[in-house]
């Protein structure tokens, strides 16, 4: 059984730049594909990555309205066109859900989406989830079980109380993670004011690591390049591998 991870946290702190970096040291580290899944409904994993999409499970729950063949179960007919929209680059395989429910609810392809990720991470050895920004989403993971949980913050105290918050809804929730762990992004210097620090402490939260404001980040944003293919030495990369390499064997391995 693979290992899976999530990224989650409050929108605009770069938690899908995060999520891209993360895919890129797995892929580095055991050279293998490794699956993502674009969980956000504001879907942009794939231009982090740097590849083209050629559908959505949101496109799929369209399609089960009017598009599934007399004689084919809606499973069935989700299961062949998952494996037509699995994007696979031979470093990572990128599988994006799409649209939100809401007006039109595709709840039904959500759940089915769950079943054949629950298969698939079975073809993997990770799988690296780019949920939703906020906290609304977390009740409704696309796996069963996690065994980490990033939360992306940017160094705001508000954004460090949002963090708070997720954490404590996940107990709440009474998820099955077996590790949660902060991570503070887009931090000037590279260093935490005193007064952030203080508040993680205060929250309870476990810090996993600082990731210092990047240039080279906002350089790609600004060329429109995949910001995975910043410079290893870029200074947000080298922190986020420096990080991984500490979690790795705690968790991961």
């Amino acid at each position: 059984m693979g290992k899976s991870i999530a990224v989650a946290g409050k929108g605009g702190t770069g938690k899908t730049t995060l999520t891209g970096m993360v895919l890129r040291y797995l892929a580095e580290k055991v050279e293998r594909p490794v699956l993502a899944v674009d969980a956000d409904a504001n879907a942009n994993l794939s231009e982090v990555l740097g590849v083209e999409v050629p559908g959505t499970i949101g496109d799929l729950r369209e399609g089960m309205k009017t598009e599934v063949p007399a004689g084919m179960t809606k499973e069935a007919y989700m299961e062949y066109h998952i494996q037509q929209i699995l994007v696979e680059t031979g470093t990572w395989d990128l599988l994006v859900m799409g649209r939100p429910e809401g007006a039109g609810c595709y709840c039904y392809a959500n759940a089915l989406c769950k079943k054949f990720i629950d298969f698939l991470i079975k073809e993997y050895d990770y799988v690296v989830v780019d949920n939703e920004a906020g906290m609304e989403h977390l009740s409704r993971l696309l796996t069963k079980d996690l065994d980490l949980l990033l939360v992306v913050s940017d160094p705001s105290l508000r954004g460090i109380r949002t963090a708070g918050r997720i954490r404590d809804l996940i107990d709440e929730l009474k998820l099955n993670i077996k590790k949660v762990l902060l991570l503070i992004n887009r931090v000037p210097g590279g260093k935490l004011e005193p007064e952030a620090a203080r508040l993680i402490t205060e929250l309870g939260l476990e810090l996993g690591g600082v990731i210092p404001e990047d240039p080279d980040i906002a350089r790609f944003d600004r060329e429109g390049k995949p910001t995975v293919q910043v410079p290893a030495e870029a200074v947000s990369y080298h922190a986020l591998r420096q990080l991984m390499e500490a979690i790795f064997p705690l968790y991961l391995a």
